[in-house]
């Protein structure tokens, strides 16, 4: 993001006026100097109120209402920006655009929306002020010339959802504290030189490199294994450590906003300075001004300056200009499809995950009459088809916002069918019996996928295989699903080994030789010592066929003993990949799905993959009142030192569905499990996630 305009009025310092900032053949001057004073201060301060949100603004350390000059009529700020992909987001948005915010002398802040904005040039698209949440895009930096450092208590795990904040804080009090130097540098250390991330060693090699060139630091241990950085801090010279102090901060704050980069010092972004060289010696000022122009090299930074120190400001690095990002060019945009040919059946697949065999079905069927078939996904709106089929899987809030999308564009010409819709639906038998089309789903390349039985004689409640399918019953054989000799199998049975006929199935497919996905999973309370050493003959596969994997189910915590017996049957070893799916959110307690958790840690080569209970349409509501004994906070610490040696990520949503399960229920948060949930990934949307719970702490209930 950098800076291009920005224009004001009822200012208490500057009244009203404009800065331009200088622009030619494509590329803005990267040093902007500004004369020093209040005025030029306040100046620095309307950029970082400008880009900032009301959530922000509303926690800077001053009072909002002395910038407005006259009482009564508020204080008025319009920007004119220009964002850089991927940095400040995806490249369909519009590269130029403006924002601008009002400030009341009540300290009341207002965006201003585009029939407000009336200073920045016609047909500019106006967005929100772009800070207004997380911590990744468009990135502000902003000092004041006094500050202080964290001693001890800086904390670096994005617990503060305002944390952004303290990228520009000491722009607007002296003071707040800033970056704790030693903490800092000592985490970058790990990461450097401990963990070898090539984003921290391309980061602490240039701090020290030029640390070394411009402030005379010795540098030379930063790079060692070990490195006592409390001893190398307090052995700097207090001019040393005191510019040191900012450019600390800014590395810091770079990094936090760039996760992905390998890079992080090259991305662009605004860097408010305000009177640098009250905090450098007359000497040392153009030689950190250099520095950071090296370290920083894409960022823009306006400077208030005295006098004395613009005369001494580095003339080369003056005329460095950087180069403005070329108006975005949407690549991703969807394409408007043209009216369909006449007599073209369109089928819409909702939201499957995998191919949908009922849409290939009916391919097959309208193809054989000579009419050309046309997939589309989701909510597809297409205008000209002669019948529009659409089949949604899943009943939950996103396919049936998508179902009733489809009803209200295609309306009489719509026929909607599926388990997210009516779980009694079918196909004509005429259709069911036909062979599916594999042309419809090319993804598919050499996988064949279908049934070779339905059913199932459990009756579950939760479960609409009994009230859909009945009990097991064969429905077709291998050589009607492997068209063309495929040998990969994603079989979509309900329950397989409940057939009377399971282990001739089984031997059927071990002959072949063939490669299957028993992609809903085997109840392993079925097996036997003969078909267990069937399915070992046979090559389970996981849906890609990557690699070898076996899939069960383990939805409550009855039978774990039969459970154990049968695992020992199939001689499992740690090298193997055993995927158990465990319903959660339907009737277990806490206790029971850490038990579940503790027993397949226990099973050599299994791991878990946590599945949140969908009720079907008129199905049993989650039975959750009881979820918690008293013993919640000593189970929840145990859960967490269960750890899986793959697929935790499938964890981390039932870690989320259980924290805020755990604050709508005490009115708390547990903050072990908001740290864990956050530990590897996205760790800077913490702070935005305490914040979303913070409501459901006041109104706390279960659903």
């Amino acid at each position: 993001m950098y800076l291009l305009s920005i224009h004001y009025e009822n200012a208490k310092k500057n009244d009203a006026g404009k800065l331009c900032f200088e622009r030619k053949r494509g590329k803005i001057r990267k040093w902007t100097l500004i004369p020093s004073g209040p005025a030029g201060r306040e100046l620095l301060q309307f950029i970082a109120l400008a880009c900032g949100g009301p959530g922000f603004l509303a926690r800077l350390p001053c009072d909002l209402h002395r910038f407005c000059r006259i009482s009564g009529t508020p204080f008025h700020i319009e920007i004119l920006l220009v964002r850089h992909s991927p940095y400040d987001g995806r490249s369909l948005t519009p590269h130029l655009f403006g924002s601008g915010i009002e400030i009341n002398d009540g300290g009341q802040v207002k965006i201003l929306k585009k029939n407000n904005c009336r200073m920045l040039p016609p047909g500019i698209s106006i967005f929100k002020p772009p800070l207004g949440s997380g911590n990744l895009k468009y990135l502000i930096l902003g000092y004041g010339s006094q500050w202080r450092p964290h001693e001890n208590t800086d904390v670096f795990d994005f617990r503060d959802p305002f944390h952004r904040i303290t990228r520009f804080h000491s722009l607007f009090s002296s003071d707040v504290p800033i970056t704790d130097p030693i903490a800092f540098l000592f985490r970058l250390h790990y990461k450097a030189i401990r963990c070898s991330r090539f984003p921290a060693q391309q980061t602490i090699g240039k701090l020290s490199a030029l640390f070394k060139e411009y402030l005379n630091i010795e540098t030379g241990r930063w790079l060692e294994k070990r490195c006592d950085f409390e001893q190398e801090w307090y052995q700097l010279r207090p001019w040393q450590q005191r510019v040191a102090l900012p450019i600390l901060d800014a590395v810091r704050h770079i990094i936090d906003a760039s996760p992905r980069s390998g890079t992080p010092l090259d991305r662009p972004g605004i860097m408010l300075l305000d009177r640098p060289d009250l905090f450098c010696t007359e000497k040392i000022f153009p030689r950190w001004i250099m520095l950071m122009n090296r370290l920083l090299p894409a960022m823009q930074c306006v400077v208030t300056l005295s006098d004395k120190a613009r005369s001494n400001f580095p003339r080369s690095t003056q005329r460095k200009r950087l180069p403005l990002p070329p108006a975005a060019v949407p690549t991703e945009l969807k394409t408007k499809k043209t009216r369909l040919s006449r007599g073209t059946i369109l089928l819409i697949d909702v939201d499957s995950r995998l191919p949908n065999l009922a849409l290939m079905k009916l391919s097959r069927y309208y193809k054989e009459q000579g009419r050309k078939v046309v997939l589309a996904r989701k909510s597809s709106k297409i205008k000209g088809a002669k019948g529009v089929y659409a089949s949604s899987v899943f009943f939950s809030p996103a396919s049936t916002r998508r179902v009733v999308a489809l009803r209200a564009y295609y309306e009489d010409s719509l026929i909607v069918g599926g388990s997210g819709v009516d779980i009694h639906s079918r196909l004509p038998q005429e259709i069911e019996k036909l062979p599916a089309d594999y042309g419809l789903y090319p993804e598919l390349g050499d996988r064949a996928i279908g049934f070779l039985t339905r059913g199932c004689p459990f009756k579950c409640p939760f479960c609409i295989v009994p009230l859909k399918e009945g009990k097991t019953h064969q429905v077709s054989n291998l050589d009607e699903l492997l068209q063309n000799d495929r040998e990969k199998l994603i079989l979509l049975d309900d329950n397989i080994l409940s057939h009377s006929r399971a282990g001739e199935i089984l031997e059927d497919m071990a002959r072949r030789n063939l490669q299957v996905n028993f992609n809903q999973t085997l109840d392993i309370r079925l097996l036997d010592k003969e078909k267990a050493r069937l399915l070992r003959r046979i090559r389970c596969s996981n849906t890609k066929f990557t690699r070898p994997a076996y899939h069960f189910s383990l939805n409550d915590t009855s039978n774990l003993d039969r459970v154990r017996r049968k695992y020992r049957q199939l001689g499992f070893t740690p090298k193997d990949n055993v995927e158990f799916i465990c319903m959660y959110g339907y009737n277990t307690a806490l206790a029971e799905d850490v038990e579940r958790f503790h027993f397949l840690r226990s099973l050599p080569g299994a791991y878990v993959f946590v599945q949140r209970y969908q009720p079907i349409p008129g199905g049993p509501a989650p039975i959750l009142k009881k979820f918690f004994d008293d013993n919640a906070d000593k189970l929840i610490n145990e859960l967490l030192k269960i750890i899986f040696p793959q697929n935790m990520k499938s964890m981390e949503k039932y870690y989320r569905w259980l924290s805020k399960l755990y604050v709508m229920t005490f009115g708390k948060l547990h903050m072990g499990l908001v740290d864990t949930i956050f530990r590897y990934n996205n760790r800077d949307h913490k702070g935005r996630y305490i914040a979303t719970l913070a409501g459901t702490m006041k109104n706390h209930s279960l659903p």
